[in-house]
């Protein structure tokens, strides 16, 4: 049906219309065109609010999308790993004798680990001897404390571990991905820290052996060379014996 024969129907409706009712009642005439402009309009107006509703919900889902990407790990491992790290400096810090300072450690390889000369006295040898083996001794005893510390924060490291990477597994946005990231890294710095202070504390064991032995060979020398020195001879002397 074309525009015109729609035209025409919509006329002789109006018109049947008109001749059915009293000549006092109010005519109403039909636009056809103006009722299309406003179908058209209305149908415009519809797809513009549908349009707005479908930008407003995309709008809700990339504000939802931000705040999972913004929204902090429930999980955070700081405090247990402070407290793995803090165990291993208090155990440094408890090392006996020669402590990991630069003025003590000077002091003693210039006193007790010193060379040995013809002004100290043979108690003095003496005395240097028993204090370097002491120093060894104790320095081995803060090694195998700083290893057994080291050991006890394994199990720690290992809860830890599996925590984070649950974490990072399940994380929901961006901030937490790389929130559980960074505290993986802070583990593996922890880790790298009781590594360090192991080999550290083994490393001042070992040095403090060799300088040991390094100073009992130069002591050895000394004595020797008192030995060798031509001195008094014997003199015979009166002793009592068991108390007569």
């Amino acid at each position: 049906m074309t525009k015109l024969r729609r035209a025409a129907m919509a006329s002789a409706i109006a018109l049947s219309l008109s001749l059915a009712v009293p000549a006092s009642a109010q005519w109403v005439v039909f636009d056809p065109s103006n009722f299309a402009q406003n179908v058209v309009t209305a149908a415009s107006e519809l797809q513009q609010v549908a349009n707005q509703i479908t930008s407003l919900q995309n709008e809700a889902q990339m504000l939802t999308n931000q705040a999972r990407n913004l929204a902090n790990l429930p999980y955070s491992s700081l405090q247990q790993l402070q407290s793995s790290i803090q165990r291993t400096q208090q155990l440094l810090g408890q090392a006996q004798n020669i402590a990991y300072d630069v003025q003590k450690i000077d002091t003693a390889f210039q006193t007790t680990y010193g060379s040995a000369n013809a002004s100290q006295s043979d108690q003095a040898l003496i005395a240097n001897a028993q204090q370097r083996w002491q120093n060894s001794v104790a320095a081995l005893q803060d090694a195998m404390v700083v290893q057994a510390g080291v050991v006890g924060n394994l199990d720690t490291n290992r809860t830890q571990t599996a925590a984070l990477v649950g974490s990072s597994q399940s994380a929901t946005g961006a901030l937490q991905a790389t929130q559980a990231g960074n505290q993986l890294l802070a583990l593996q710095a922890q880790q790298l820290a009781d590594l360090t202070a192991t080999v550290v504390a083994q490393a001042r064991a070992q040095s403090l052996q060799a300088a040991q032995q390094a100073a009992a060979q130069d002591q050895a020398r000394e004595q020797l060379g008192r030995f060798l020195t031509p001195g008094v001879g014997y003199q015979p002397t009166t002793i009592t014996m068991f108390g007569h």
